[in-house]
């Protein structure tokens, strides 16, 4: 498996900074069952599990996005990663976020301070046996971090989408900008074992990166309601196919 590979898997969503929200409370907790494509076979191997904390006195959410491979599976190929992204309750655009991953053994932690004021983000980062850098990385008014970006989804009004109707936003990764273009495909009904049948709006993802594979190939199914809970994701990466499955909700 490649380093990091888990959150292009769940880098996949719609964004719109100057959306206010109307969606996303304290104390939600998604909880997903990640499964990899194993000689043709769609093993699990991994929970993912996305949380949403207010900041005690402060307009925050506390976003946090954790990966842990099941005990079975770490001698095979250890995952702890963790993903955090503080954002204002209203807009949830992100004032800070830090990543820190260890996968397989390979190491790599991550902050970004954002200052829209500035157009820019200082990064602080650090990968396996390397000194510790900064860096300016120059950004758009649009510019978010992958897992407020997610959130952010969720309080686009997609119900006025027509199949081929296309956004593109800007994400920051790795201290690079990415251009993301969100292709919308459709409904589709998706059972789960958290919420039974759900009618989903589909959509495809297209990044300019190496990282995502396909023409279709990567896609979101979330629910078609005013939550707009994503329920599946369908990733397809250079080192193979997989996906992200809701398992249980709370808090929602």
């Amino acid at each position: 498996m490649k380093p990091a590979f888990f959150v292009w898997a769940i880098l996949i969503g719609i964004s719109c900074l100057q959306a206010q929200n109307t969606t996303i409370k304290s104390g939600e907790k998604l909880v997903y069952t990640a499964s990899y494509n194993m000689s043709g076979l769609m093993t699990s191997f991994a929970e993912v599990v996305m949380a949403v904390e207010k900041v005690p006195e402060k307009n925050l959410f506390h976003l946090n996005c954790t990966a842990t491979t099941y005990t079975k599976w770490d001698t095979y190929f250890k995952i702890r990663d963790q993903y955090q992204s503080y954002v204002n309750t209203s807009t949830l655009k992100p004032i800070l976020y830090y990543r820190n991953i260890n996968e397989g053994g390979y190491t790599k932690s991550e902050k970004y301070i954002f200052d829209y004021k500035n157009k820019k983000v200082q990064a602080t980062f650090k990968r396996k046996n390397t000194p510790e850098q900064k860096k300016e990385v120059a950004i758009t008014l649009n510019t978010s971090d992958a897992i407020a970006t997610l959130y952010q989804l969720r309080n686009i009004d997609i119900s006025k989408a027509k199949p081929g109707n296309k956004v593109t936003l800007t994400i920051i990764f790795d201290q690079k900008e990415y251009e993301v273009v969100f292709n919308y495909l459709g409904k589709e009904t998706i059972t789960t074992d958290a919420l039974g049948k759900k009618e989903c709006y589909k959509l495809a993802v297209y990044a300019n990166t190496n990282k995502l594979k396909g023409t279709n190939a990567n896609l979101i199914y979330v629910t078609a309601d005013e939550k707009k809970i994503p329920v599946l994701i369908k990733f397809n990466i250079p080192v193979g196919t997989g996906q992200i499955k809701l398992k249980s909700a709370s808090g929602i």
